[in-house]
């Protein structure tokens, strides 16, 4: 069961250089895919006077989340795992990948690197408004969650079975490109309904910095209920205790 795996972790791993390089490439990471996530959809919108909120404006949002993501993953892979999303995080916590300290670790550095992600597209555009993630007209909150809930499941199942299974073998090579892609395909599936956040860093850098937190819970509870979901049914089904890899008796 990988909830027995389930391990919190030393508190001193807060102060160790490994943990905290991996905390940094975090935060790089984070801050440039939001950059260019949350850029991209403040440029379209300025160069279409405001309609950024249209079938083009959708293509383009997932192109570019897909495009920053792969790199973002790519870059940080090697150092922290390439979580890039605090969802991303608390599933391979649930399946005892990582330890809780180096989790909350993760957290503090991702929230971190999307809060400056959008302080500086602030700046640098003049002003311009980072706009908080919002659901759509006819959209409760409860088709949010759910739409948050599945979007985070495809996201994170395709993090396990490509990145986190000690079977991948050489499909590990193409893991950044294939997690890049769910998440623009999820983009244009949910993008017009809840905006598709699927990480719970890229709606809170936005909602910091414009203050607006309209029915933020829902970008955290979606995210991490299909995070859970996907890790544990991954794990129970697919990766057996013979071939799971333990965590390093240091980190327990």
């Amino acid at each position: 069961m990988p909830v027995s795996r389930i391990a919190i972790g030393n508190p001193a791993e807060f102060g160790q250089p490994d943990a905290l390089k991996a905390a940094l490439a975090e935060f790089i990471s984070v801050l440039i895919f939001v950059f260019a996530g949350e850029g991209s959809g403040m440029a379209f919108s300025k160069l279409t006077d405001g309609a950024s909120t249209t079938p083009a404006g959708l293509i383009a949002a997932a192109l570019a989340h897909a495009f920053a993501l792969f790199v973002a993953v790519s870059i940080a892979a090697n150092i922290s795992g390439g979580h890039v999303n605090p969802a991303v995080t608390f599933g391979a916590f649930i399946g005892g990948n990582i330890s809780l300290v180096r989790s909350v670790l993760y957290w503090i550095a991702q929230l971190l690197g999307a809060v400056i992600a959008c302080l500086l597209l602030r700046f640098a555009t003049g002003g311009l408004e980072t706009s908080a993630f919002s659901l759509s007209s006819g959209v409760s909150v409860w088709n949010a969650v759910v739409l948050e809930i599945v979007i985070t499941f495809g996201l994170v199942y395709t993090v396990y079975a490509t990145a986190l299974d000690p079977k991948k073998g050489n499909i590990g090579i193409i893991a950044p490109i294939a997690i890049g892609f769910i998440v623009g395909a999820n983009i244009l599936v949910a993008g017009a309904f809840d905006g598709a956040s699927m990480n719970p860093a890229v709606s809170f850098g936005p909602a910091v910095v414009s203050w607006t937190w309209d029915n933020h819970w829902v970008y955290w509870l979606g995210p991490f209920i299909g995070a859970a979901i996907a890790a544990l049914v991954y794990d129970l089904i697919y990766i057996t205790p013979d071939t799971h890899e333990q965590l390093p008796t240091t980190d327990y």
